[in-house]
């Protein structure tokens, strides 16, 4: 799988982003981004093929496999990569929106077209928002669909066509749990910065607007 489109979207997005926000941006692209790419992906890379059951039953394997295993780490963790660096997607398109108004009216509407201000502030606490929110739908749904953060070394299986309860084996289930501990850590922390950042943006443009109002009333 090719992620150059992400790390495109995510050099894009540092350039608009404030101090937190950069923090975000490196922790999205070293700790997540290449950490799968580098490693996460080739532990992953065969979890069906060496996943073994004590009985070689035609359909057994399959069967258990997708009962304990419906939708693959690697795969929900990749999907989880690019759905919470989308929203930034946002905040670049309105930043290429206010700079083709200004080539359209052939004047400078903006004093600065990437600047967090009026219509693009709402812009960028609303990807905030949404980044906050696929972060922890994605760890729900991880605790929901393995039920909790963990890999069993075995699992017992006794649903059809297997004739009896079986015990059917994960291969390298310490170190997929490494990397699993490793995903809900790098989320966490990605939670706390955009929760910071949103804090931040909100904070700085409250005490904007009040010096604003001040300055108006000693006028």
């Amino acid at each position: 799988m090719s992620w150059a489109f992400l790390r495109d979207l995510l050099s894009g997005v540092n350039k608009y982003s404030t101090g937190i926000g950069r923090i975000w941006v490196a922790v999205v692209f070293m700790f997540r981004l290449l950490v799968y790419v580098a490693a996460a992906e080739n532990i992953w890379k065969h979890e069906y093929d060496e996943f073994e059951c004590n009985i070689k039953q035609p359909g057994c394997e399959n069967v258990c496999f997708d009962h304990f295993f419906p939708v693959s780490h690697i795969r929900l963790w990749a999907l989880q990569l690019i759905m919470v660096s989308t929203p930034s997607l946002l905040v670049v398109f309105h930043v290429a929106y206010r700079e083709n108004r200004e080539k359209h009216h052939n004047q400078k509407l903006y004093k600065n077209p990437g600047k967090i201000d009026g219509g693009l502030l709402c812009t960028y606490l609303i990807s905030l928002i949404l980044k906050i929110g696929l972060e922890i739908v994605f760890l729900v749904l991880f605790y929901k669909l393995y039920n909790g953060f963990k890999i069993p070394r075995f699992v017992k299986c006794d649903i059809k066509p297997c004739p009896n309860t079986v015990d059917c084996y994960i291969s390298k289930p310490t170190e997929k749990m490494i990397f699993l501990y490793f995903l809900v850590a790098t989320s966490c922390l990605c939670i706390i910065l955009n929760l910071g950042e949103l804090s931040y943006v909100i904070f700085k443009y409250s005490i904007k607007c009040y010096l604003k109002r001040h300055m108006k009333k000693q006028q």
